[in-house]
């Protein structure tokens, strides 16, 4: 790839920092749109099983996958920081080690699908008929579970190059083909829940062939299949250190987000209803805000590559600086517009009536939490994932601390509040470590 051995020291400036964010907002402004055809094409049926059984399989596939998020997240930081630091070796044989993970990964769900798909309807049972129509779609969808791992390894190694706009055309493509196929064999072929798992099952191999073709540079010479550095100890060690500390600070973060919906579960239907149409406003957040956090996993990690301290700092002040615009943003379109946007996504008076009153929560979210993503993503690039899982244990703790004394006394908006509480943990437990991270950078 040109300009590799440079990368740390190209200029960080605020286009640069836009052509690595704005391609992924727009790619994850893409995502609801597929959960929304795969439940309007089923719903065409006429029957309500066809519709819960594809929401209950894409939830169980969803969730096992999930366990593989750190794949995307610890090539993105430790790729980028080879870039930086201009060894191109290594940046090739670091997706080569993503990719064998996730088919080692995928071949051991394929293999042991009778027990994951057991456990998963154990914990999760439905009615005989929803159940048989989703064990079904699973039994089609789990043969994708290579390639769906292997794309986080992809999309990883794309952000950490800055090709950002690959990941876009990736997700364009894959949910495009997956929408056609759905029309297709659900709509005119007439294969219901099995033609929906076909659709995706195909969408998933197509888009890992073409993200691999996408990050073809890796391929262009030997060291992708250098296999002593592919399978070199001490660099295994450390990409098992980074993504493990990573799984448990997502599984902690994960955790704190059901709690709260267990919580909220017990103040009553109408205010469960609420927070589910605010949490939307939540997932909007997130998915914005990501962009600009995933431009410093890529800037970080390659100033920190080629161990320049300056360049870092000006990679986390300038993605900040779009990260915080982005904020506001969203704040004020969440004030301005959340009461029409609660009421496209209910038609129950009494769920509008408790929306807008939780409404100030979901507005002031965006700028409560942009600390949160932009260290995250400062840290992810940096690959100080220890020091993220200990600030998430951290949090955590405030945050259970917060729900103890808030709910009681002030029900939801005790519940909105503690949320609050554990995203300015978050960034406060970052931030105090980041002079420790900066000093030791380089010079």
């Amino acid at each position: 790839m040109t300009g590799t051995s440079a990368a740390g020291s190209e200029s960080i400036s605020h286009k640069r920092v836009l052509k690595i964010a704005l391609p992924i907002v727009l790619s994850n402004a893409t995502v609801p749109i597929l959960g929304a055809v795969d439940t309007g094409v089923v719903g065409q049926m006429g029957q309500a099983a066809p519709i819960g059984a594809v929401g209950i399989g894409a939830v169980i596939l969803a969730t096992i996958y999930w366990i593989f998020g750190f794949l995307r997240m610890g090539t993105t930081g430790l790729a980028a920081q080879a870039r930086g630091a201009g060894d191109w070796a290594e940046t090739g044989a670091l997706l080569t080690r993503g990719v064998l993970l996730a088919f080692a990964a995928g071949a051991v769900f394929i293999a042991g699908q009778a027990a994951v798909f057991w456990g998963a309807f154990a914990l999760a049972p439905a009615s005989a008929e929803v159940e048989g129509l989703a064990r079904a779609y699973l039994e089609i969808r789990i043969w994708g579970a290579p390639a769906t791992i292997a794309l986080y390894a992809v999309t990883g190694w794309l952000i950490a190059v800055e090709r950002t706009r690959g990941v876009f055309v990736l997700q364009i493509w894959m949910n495009g083909l997956n929408i056609l196929l759905d029309l297709w064999f659900v709509l005119g072929l007439g294969w219901g829940v099995e033609g929906v798992a076909a659709a995706t099952l195909i969408a998933e191999w197509s888009g890992l062939a073409l993200g691999l073709w996408l990050c073809r540079d890796a391929f262009a010479g030997r060291q992708w299949r250098n296999w002593a550095r592919v399978f070199d100890p001490a660099r295994l060690k450390r990409m098992m250190q980074v993504n493990g500390d990573i799984m448990i600070r997502s599984v902690l973060l994960t955790g704190s987000f059901t709690t709260f919906l267990f919580i909220g579960a017990d103040l009553g239907d109408v205010t469960l209803a609420a927070n589910q149409v605010l949490l939307q406003f939540v997932e909007i957040t997130a998915f914005a805000l990501d962009g600009f956090a995933f431009s410093a996993e890529a800037l970080v990690g390659s100033a920190v590559g080629a161990k320049a301290r300056m360049q870092l700092r000006r990679a986390a002040v300038v993605a900040s600086q779009w990260g915080v615009g982005g904020a506001i943003a969203l704040g004020l379109l969440f004030w301005l517009g959340g009461g029409w946007l609660i009421d496209v996504m209910s038609t129950s008076e009494a769920v509008r009536a408790a929306g807008r009153d939780y409404l100030i929560w979901a507005a002031v979210l965006p700028l409560i939490s942009v600390a949160s993503y932009m260290f995250d993503g400062i840290y992810i690039g940096a690959t100080w994932t220890r020091d993220m899982r200990i600030a998430m244990l951290q949090s955590v703790a405030i945050y259970v601390v917060a729900l103890v004394v808030l709910v009681p006394s002030l029900g939801n908006h005790g519940l909105w509040a503690s949320l609050m509480v554990l995203n300015v943990a978050r960034g406060v437990t970052l931030g105090l470590r980041y002079p420790r991270l900066e000093a030791q950078v380089g010079s």
